[in-house]
């Protein structure tokens, strides 16, 4: 990808790419999941405050979890998995929240479940068309410019998506796979059946819509599942994205992305939903090097978006510092 660029004025002129209050952010994520297989972590579990709450119906926490002294939040709910080791508990009472642009991950997986591409291909080709483009310059959500009639890459289009969080191009790419949006919102609630997310309902394919609600533990489920697919790995990975023909180039805004072995995952605020963070990171444990999966979900909701992103950003930064410093030593323990 190329270098990240600052966008002059003359560039923000050109195409008068505005941001809404939702502020919905994004991460990346890099490397694929490591060795070893999960530790189910289930789908829509009750209240598990207690260091023995589970992190779905039926299942246990990993036996280490109890050594360990995480700083789960105060509020919203929350939820952490390690690949090969297990689920490391859920917590906050799992009652569906709406989630904002995390919804984009079912988007996205979605996407590439109808249309797979292979690890660095470019994917098939999308012709924008005029609604996208018309919704380039909404001043009330998140967009992406795009210019209608030009032909873009799927993946170009999924890490406009993904990196600024275009609202206009997760509507365009559910139009391209499904004709319209409701038969792709369709499919997202098929899939989310499928992974076991009975706590999951969308209505819509970006996230403005506040019906669409989860929980932390549905949300880590689909990031697992989601993680497999090389080319999602490479697209979340992304940490800028130009714009074709828009001269644009976006950062990737997670304030975490490479601190302490961070690599993604998807973020996404507003004023009803709060502040969200899907997060991964890497982490050496027990002479592995172990993928490492956290939600944390509606932070400071009905406040601003930005007071929203701002604390789950430093409810997960808490999360991972803490998961440092004490996983290596408890796995050993174990």
């Amino acid at each position: 990808m190329p270098a990240a660029l600052t966008v002059t004025p003359s560039a923000k002129s050109c195409v008068r790419f505005r941001r809404s209050v939702l502020v919905p952010l994004t991460a990346a994520v890099v490397l694929a999941a490591g060795t070893g297989g999960w530790y189910a972590v289930g789908g829509s579990g009750g209240s598990t405050n207690g260091p023995g709450g589970d992190g779905g119906p039926g299942e246990g926490v990993a036996p280490l979890a109890r050594s360990l002294h995480l700083p789960w939040p105060r509020e919203g709910q929350a939820s952490v998995a390690v690949e090969g080791i297990g689920s490391l508990g859920t917590r906050g009472g799992q009652k569906p929240v709406p989630i904002a642009s995390v919804t984009k991950v079912m988007t996205a997986y979605v996407i590439l479940k109808d249309h797979p591409m292979r690890a660095d291909a470019p994917g098939a080709t999308v012709v924008a068309d005029q609604r996208a483009a018309d919704e380039s310059y909404s001043s009330v959500e998140t967009t992406a410019p795009v210019i209608a009639g030009r032909e873009y890459t799927q993946r170009r289009l999924l890490e406009l998506m993904m990196v600024p969080s275009g609202n206009n191009v997760a509507r365009l790419l559910a139009r391209w796979d499904a004709g319209d949006e409701k038969a792709f919102v369709t499919k997202m609630n098929r899939t989310a059946a499928g992974l076991g997310m009975r706590a999951t309902t969308y209505t819509g394919v970006s996230g403005m819509e506040t019906s669409t609600r989860s929980t932390a533990a549905d949300q880590l489920a689909l990031a697992r599942a989601a993680m497999k697919d090389p080319a999602f790995r490479q697209i979340v990975a992304t940490a800028s994205v130009t714009a074709p023909g828009a001269g644009v180039t976006f950062r990737n805004t997670n304030k975490l992305l490479g601190h302490d072995g961070v690599i993604g995952l998807k973020t996404g605020s507003s004023t009803p939903a709060g502040g969200n963070l899907v997060w991964a990171t890497r982490q050496k444990v027990a002479g592995a090097d172990r993928l490492v999966l956290g939600v944390v979900l509606h932070q400071r909701a009905g406040t601003t978006p930005a007071e929203g992103s701002a604390a789950a950003h430093e409810a997960s930064r808490a999360l991972i510092a803490a998961l440092r410093a004490e996983l290596p030593t408890a796995a050993n323990r174990a």
